[in-house]
């Protein structure tokens, strides 16, 4: 068993475990965005999101949204962001699918995704691309 996440579960390696049910687990991040950022974690090992059954990605949504609002409400934030990085490319570090719940304060310095106006015909390409094609 070489995924950490999997090791944090058996309790084989210690975390700040905040939640814990028969199927997933959140954890404070011992790497941090901002102050609370927690991790929700299913303990049935998935190494991706796109690796979820329909079943298994509509449960992990329903507990990640019954989760966040209570850790904000509890912390006393106004906001927060959701991340799931899929990939090595999107920044995914541990192979067993996570979801992040960050918390936003006011004053956390945390700069949220750069946004850049797309060329018009890069944009003309990736829709001719795209159009027709989700299912």
């Amino acid at each position: 068993m070489d995924c950490i996440f999997c090791q944090i579960i058996a309790k084989k390696i210690p975390a700040k475990i905040i939640y814990e049910d028969e199927k997933y687990i959140s954890i404070l991040d011992i790497n941090p965005n901002t102050r609370g950022h927690a991790l929700v974690i299913p303990k049935e090992h998935v190494a991706d999101f796109t690796s979820l059954t329909d079943e298994q990605a509509a449960d992990f949504v329903k507990i990640v949204h019954r989760l966040a609002p209570q850790i904000i409400d509890i912390l006393g934030v106004r906001g927060y962001n959701l991340g799931l990085n899929n990939g090595r490319v999107a920044g995914q570090l541990v192979d067993h699918v996570h979801w992040h719940i960050i918390p936003r304060w006011d004053d956390d310095g945390l700069v949220h995704w750069s946004c850049s106006q797309a060329a018009k015909d890069d944009l003309e390409q990736t829709f001719a691309k795209l159009q027709g094609k989700i299912k």
